[in-house]
């Protein structure tokens, strides 16, 4: 078995290669802004879903030019995005430094949730699910100072990821308590994975 992952994210690479699943990577291009209004689950699907699609054009006919042997080859499909909520609100990544301190001051003290979905799919151009599921993990920061805040910021480190934050990093000086899984709030929930996966007869 053989996952094609539709994700640029090192962070994911590096979940599936812990746990020895072999995979291939296309990287899934899908717009993932919020709509005016939209609520964090049927935000999460959608995008889910649009990643799904979009990695699912490697096996249409013809191929488009991108699409390898080895792409062609794999036994499913597996996207997945990530978003940080706060009081219903969906905390995407920072435009900036300013942004991203704004990000870390509104969290410092206080319990926001993760939410990571994950969709595994068919080998085919139809982009069949064949299983989708969203797992949330609860992440309280520590309180901090305006400067604490600050100097996170401008590390850099939470510049290209949802709430401005990599629990992984530097952030794991600011997180008091994780209630859930660790690794839904890296990027993809390795034991929810794992037992699909399962499930789905793709691993044993």
């Amino acid at each position: 078995m053989v996952l094609l992952l539709g994700s640029g994210s090192p962070r994911r690479r590096e979940i599936l290669a812990n746990l020895r699943i072999p995979f291939v990577v296309h990287v899934a291009n899908a717009d993932e802004t919020t709509e005016e209004g939209e609520a964090p689950a049927p935000y999460l699907q959608r995008i889910v879903r649009a990643k799904l699609a979009a990695v699912s054009a490697v096996f249409a006919d013809p191929p488009p030019p991108d699409a390898t042997a080895e792409l062609r080859a794999t036994s499913a499909v597996l996207v997945a995005d990530t978003s940080v909520i706060d009081d219903g609100a969906i905390l995407g990544k920072p435009a900036d430094v300013d942004d991203a301190a704004a990000m870390i001051a509104r969290l410092a003290g206080r319990t926001h949730e993760v939410w990571t979905r994950f969709a595994i799919g068919a080998p085919d151009r139809d982009a069949r699910v064949l299983h989708e599921e969203t797992v949330i993990t609860r992440v309280t920061f520590r309180p901090l100072t305006a400067a604490q805040v600050r100097a996170y910021a401008e590390s850099g480190e939470g510049t290209d990821k949802a709430g401005a934050y990599a629990v992984q990093g530097l952030g794991a000086g600011i997180v008091a308590r994780i209630d859930g899984s660790y690794t839904n709030v890296v990027g993809l929930p390795a034991c929810e994975l794992v037992v699909a996966l399962e499930r789905l007869r793709l691993l044993s």
